[in-house]
């Protein structure tokens, strides 16, 4: 029985390759301790800008103010802008998720974006700004250009401006076989509560029956059947006519940012609501230029 000992020492001996195993445990958790966390794509990764903004994450709310503004002055989201980058750089932090869908950084919330345009050597100059800081400054090829100063238009009805109610049905006509959409009832919806002034959706309005809409055609496979914005949308400024106001630059951006808040791509509708209510401001925004 004493020469069993050796093998009960022997026994006795293979812990160290079990502790050895276990010390591969701690490797393997530095490993992933060692991955690197996603950072943000910040305004100093696209744009040259000063330090008090580089640092900022590129967040939807405002690529949604520079999409807005741009629209206002050119028409549409120009190709390589910076409305087009920041787009592109707040729809990637989202789904990330290193930037909030609906957030919005202090320079968006308390300078804004601006695009302006000006007449140099017969040419249309326009600069694009982040708060004070410029990001872009181009010459349009406009061969008739002309000088406007951008200015809201008056809070009185003027029977000359458009309004929103005429803005959605101008998007019943752009893109109304379109099944109509959640995203689009959020931006209907929006549009609503600007020309009533409620913070709320009012029960048997437009944005209530374009919410129904949305969640039926949900259930719908075909898009024959489904229901679409033109169905909605084709008397619009008579539904609203009570509280009907022209549409304005502050509208624009309100329901822009509702579209793209609600889209998985961070984008509004081609010829939807948001760009209908941007074109009918920039519109009332010529009318009344100073």
């Amino acid at each position: 029985m004493s020469q069993e000992q050796p093998r009960r020492g022997g026994t006795d001996q293979e812990q160290p390759r079990r502790g050895g195993a276990d010390q591969e445990q701690p490797r393997n958790g530095g490993a992933e301790q060692e991955k690197p966390q996603q950072q943000p794509i910040k305004y100093g990764d696209v744009f040259s800008v000063s330090k008090k903004i580089a640092n900022e994450p590129i967040a939807p709310l405002d690529a949604a103010a520079m999409q807005s503004a741009e629209n206002q002055v050119m028409g549409q989201t120009q190709k390589g802008s910076p409305a087009s980058l920041m787009q592109s750089a707040a729809t990637k932090n989202v789904q990330a998720g290193v930037t909030p869908q609906g957030g919005a950084t202090d320079v968006g919330k308390n300078q804004g974006m601006t695009v302006t345009e000006s007449i140099v050597g017969g040419q249309r100059i326009i600069t694009e700004s982040i708060g004070d800081q410029v990001v872009a400054r181009y010459a349009d090829k406009n061969p008739n250009p002309t000088q406007a100063k951008m200015v809201a238009p008056p809070s009185a009805v003027d029977r000359d401006a458009v309004t929103i109610g005429e803005a959605l049905e101008a998007s019943a006509i752009s893109a109304g076989d379109k099944p109509i959409t959640q995203t689009d009832a959020a931006a209907i919806q929006a549009a609503e509560m600007r020309v009533t002034g409620a913070g709320y959706i009012p029960p048997g309005g437009i944005g209530a029956e374009a919410q129904s809409a949305a969640t039926r055609n949900e259930q719908i496979k075909s898009d024959q059947n489904k229901i679409t914005l033109g169905d909605v949308l084709t008397d619009a400024a008579t539904k609203l006519s009570d509280y009907d106001k022209p549409a304005t630059v502050q509208d624009a951006e309100r329901v822009i940012a509702a579209e793209m808040r609600n889209n998985p791509n961070l984008e509004t509708e081609v010829g939807g609501v948001g760009e209908s209510v941007a074109a009918a401001a920039r519109l009332n925004q010529q009318k009344f230029k100073k």
